[in-house]
């Protein structure tokens, strides 16, 4: 997702204004963004990065740009190279694109979705071979997703790296604020996800909600990964999803800042293997310096509108 914002100055300070007002999927963002729009796809066709979807998001001047799926390090280069064009091409329009997770307590955040499935010699084996699965997805793809559930506390801080991060994180945007999945319900961290043209009553994919703009996507999907591997492994089951509406009382929070998620990563031995111990350390020890550097200066948030 992005924001596009143009910049006035009032009493000498810097202030950012949303690009437009308008509510989800309106016509009218694209009136007036369709130049930026068009470009921006334009581009990202030339570099053989296809866009499958984009619409205005429900956030002030947000919209959101779907990405054609790839081979996971393809697809880390690829959002790589969609910021970097996007944010280009908004500053020769004079906007600031941004991905900053929040910006402003009062409007939704924005997220960086991730949309995972298995894939062997050419096919799809996360989605189960015939109706005799429960949830429509193959053992394979069960053992996976339910390590990704298990850890997802403890990978975190490698998809949500920001004090602000947390700030979205809450119940109600659609952003995933409880320990759950479930069968396209927006409001799971994690979600089985049947497109346009997947047999009835499977799943081909599922969604990682957890994900935003300021998280290094190689360290995020590693992580991702490794705890599927470890769910693999380790022969994990997912629990029943939850489809219906929320009741809090019988589901676990999610770690609410950055320093809950952070003593889960303490926890979790199971990343030793793929990142190694003194990446691992640099890790911690920079999401530590993030929220002291934050807790000093209550203001610093603002500024990463231009980092991210």
């Amino acid at each position: 997702m992005k924001k596009n914002m143009n910049k006035p100055f009032r009493d000498g300070k810097e202030e950012w204004i949303q690009f437009d007002s308008t509510p989800y999927c309106s016509s009218s963002a694209f009136d007036a963004a369709s130049p930026i729009l068009r470009e921006i796809t334009s581009a990202l066709h030339s570099m053989a990065i296809p866009v499958e979807q984009l619409h205005a998001e429900a956030g002030k001047g947000q919209f959101e740009l779907v990405l054609g799926h790839t081979i996971c390090a393809k697809a880390a280069d690829s959002l790589v190279y969609t910021r970097e064009t996007i944010r280009s091409i908004a500053r020769k329009h004079d906007l600031l694109a941004t991905f900053i997770p929040k910006y402003t307590l009062d409007d939704l955040g924005s997220g960086c979705h991730v949309h995972l499935s298995l894939w062997q010699n050419g096919q799809n084996v996360f989605m189960a071979s015939d109706e005799t699965s429960k949830y429509g997805i193959s053992t394979l793809g069960e053992e996976f997703m339910a390590g990704v559930l298990h850890h997802l506390p403890s990978i975190l801080p490698f998809v949500a790296p920001l004090p602000i991060s947390y700030d979205r994180l809450q119940p109600n945007t659609w952003s995933g604020a409880y320990l759950f999945w479930g069968n396209e319900n927006r409001e799971a961290p994690l979600r089985a996800s049947s497109p346009p043209g997947t047999p009835g009553g499977f799943a081909s994919n599922f969604e990682f909600k957890s994900f935003d703009g300021s998280a290094n996507p190689y360290l995020g999907l590693t992580a991702i990964i490794a705890a599927g591997i470890d769910g693999l492994r380790r022969h994990l089951s997912l629990p029943e999803p939850v489809d219906t509406d929320l009741n809090p009382r019988n589901l676990q929070r999610l770690p609410k800042s950055l320093s809950e998620s952070l003593e889960s990563l303490h926890k979790a031995e199971f990343l030793d293997e793929f990142f190694g111990d003194k990446l691992l350390i640099a890790i911690k020890a920079i999401r530590k310096a993030e929220i002291d550097h934050y807790l000093e200066n209550k203001e610093a948030y603002k500024q990463l509108i231009h980092r991210y």
